[in-house]
């Protein structure tokens, strides 16, 4: 079951899609991200496509970020063996840290915008981990409990300004810079450690791997993470990318305007954005 949001004449309304279905949500309003975390919720909904209560819908033409207000974005660096393998990097003993802006997030079919400062402009194709209810001190056992769903996430990277800083906020943050969508799949839908991953330029794969060979699985790393900080509903954890990055390649393969990225996570469905010039 995934959760959708998109943009009608009367604006913004959600669905719930089932085998490659969709219904409108109205009848239920507007669910919260504590809603979506909630078993019961989802009982209530699926019982409803079930018994008809539901009306079916045409796919939605514009689909937006499936998350009402994303509060922060919480990244995992070096969080494949292969994408540590890439870089020539150890693999870490405890996660790795960073943040990109919220102001970077940008819905699906939404122009990724290449900066005229900007040379180096990379994708990374990312399983993005939803937070629904408060977790703070959360063991990995318990994790999925506070999980609303999971998206896809790309990661877009300027690798220059990255480079110069010495730290990733600036090159991580440009607006348009954390696409994610199209769908919010429900937590009990998918194994998130046990998916397919793969992201497309231009129709040729450039990254492609499983969530199985993640360092730490995502239990672990909200584990981890909310035992050294609350994360609120609304926190994005976009958990690490595999190996296959355009800076890393020989020679290196970066975005330019014109390109069509396609990002795609088993289970959730295939993030589509279009690089133009500033």
């Amino acid at each position: 079951m995934q959760f959708v949001r998109f943009a009608t004449d009367g604006g913004v309304r959600w669905g719930v899609s089932v085998d490659d279905r969709t219904y409108a949500l109205d009848r239920f309003g507007a669910p919260s991200l504590e809603d979506l975390a909630t078993p019961g919720y989802r009982r209530r909904v699926r019982r409803a496509v079930e018994t008809g209560e539901l009306p079916e819908i045409d796919e939605p033409e514009t689909y937006l970020v499936p998350i009402p207000s994303v509060e922060q974005i919480v990244c995992v660096g070096l969080n494949y063996y292969d994408h540590a393998e890439e870089q020539d990097e150890e693999i870490p003993d405890t996660p790795m840290l960073f943040a990109k802006s919220p102001s970077s997030v940008t819905g699906p079919d939404a122009p990724i915008v290449h900066p005229a400062d900007v040379e180096q402009v990379d994708y990374e194709v990312e399983l993005g981990v939803v937070i629904g209810r408060t977790a703070c001190d959360v063991s990995a056992d318990e994790a999925e409990e506070y999980v609303a769903g999971y998206t896809v996430v790309n990661d877009v990277s300027a690798r220059d300004a990255q480079f110069e800083d010495g730290q990733f906020f600036r090159g991580k943050s440009y607006d348009t810079f954390a696409p994610m969508g199209p769908a919010l799949t429900a937590p009990d839908a998918i194994d998130a450690n046990d998916v397919d991953v793969e992201l497309r330029v231009n129709g040729e794969v450039k990254q492609e791997s499983s969530t199985a060979e993640f360092i730490f699985d995502v239990g672990d790393t909200i584990e981890f993470l909310s035992h050294r900080m609350t994360l609120q509903p609304g926190t994005v954890i976009s958990t690490g990318t595999p190996g296959g990055v355009g800076i890393f390649r020989d020679p290196p393969e970066l975005l330019s305007p014109g390109d069509t990225v396609e990002a795609e996570v088993e289970g959730i469905g295939t993030l589509e954005n279009h690089v133009v010039e500033e």
